[in-house]
């Protein structure tokens, strides 16, 4: 009788922790930009509004801060596991998918500013409207991998008429954080209200004649930079005529790479070099 009663306790132990698993699976599910790999469950995972974390790039880490997701993700029982190969290709195939960019994937031995050093990993950055997406995948021998995601929110500017005006006045040019699509001069719509602005500016003050400059970070070649700046400049050019100012008041130009006003060795540095400068004639 004692023996029966002892195997019916560990069945109910048993069935127990096995509601507990599933409760505690129940809690977190994928991020909205990346699935678990088949076979694998989330047993553990945060969000925090606010964070930073090192993504480590090849050479050294590149600090971003924004909101960051965290996941762990385990190898389900008695599934078939991936290799550490099989999954790092599986999210870099995300990562190209999403029109991003994959950073760097191997096995660092002196990144000691990140997180996994000498562990396998996939450094990704997704470039979403507003938003970078920076994302690494870090896998343990197939049995469970870790998903880091932090969502910095790019560069923007808030002008209004009257201060690219005043800035024109003052300084004789102004630098205008413009977003395009990446390697494309199309204009995106986060980037519109700028636009709307300078229109105003040039129909307040219709003797305003001005030159609109297209530079770009260091990333690319020098002779594929400068077209893409001087289509951009174009583009802008565009934009702003197609609301009614005569094209005759602009000289668009392009100087690719060639001006820099910042590092191009470091992600914000790049940032602030891909702009579109108006120049008072």
């Amino acid at each position: 009788m004692k023996t029966i009663i002892l195997v019916l306790s560990m069945i109910l132990l048993s069935a127990a922790a096995l509601v507990n698993v599933q409760a505690q699976e129940s809690e977190f599910k994928d991020t909205p930009w990346f699935s678990g790999m088949p076979n694998y469950t989330i047993y553990d995972g945060e969000e925090i509004e606010f964070d930073s974390y090192n993504f480590f790039n090849g050479k050294n880490c590149t600090t971003v801060e924004g909101k960051k997701y965290k996941r762990i993700y385990a190898l389900k029982e008695d599934a078939q596991k991936s290799s550490d190969l099989q999954i790092m290709r599986n999210y870099s195939n995300a990562i190209k998918s999403m029109g991003g960019t994959v950073i760097y994937e191997g096995m660092p031995q002196n990144a000691e500013c990140a997180d996994f050093n000498g562990r396998n990993m996939i450094v990704g950055k997704v470039v979403k409207g507003t938003d970078e997406l920076w994302v690494e995948v870090s896998p343990f021998s197939g049995d469970e991998y870790y998903l880091t995601v932090v969502i910095k929110e790019l560069m923007k500017q808030d002008v209004t008429a009257s201060s690219i005006f005043e800035a024109l006045n003052r300084d004789g040019r102004i630098a205008l954080y413009i977003n395009f699509d990446t390697g494309k001069s199309i204009i995106r719509e986060d980037s519109k209200p700028v636009i709307d602005q300078i229109v105003q500016m040039m129909k307040s003050n219709a003797e305003l004649k001005i030159g609109v400059e297209g530079h770009t970070d260091n990333v690319g070649s020098p002779a594929s930079n400068k077209t893409l700046s001087e289509e951009r400049a174009k583009s802008v050019v565009s934009a702003i005529v197609a609301q009614g100012v005569s094209a005759d008041r602009f000289s668009p130009t392009g100087f690719g790479q060639d001006k820099p006003v910042a590092d191009n060795s470091t992600e914000e540095g790049r940032a602030k070099n891909r702009r579109v400068e108006l120049v008072k004639k």
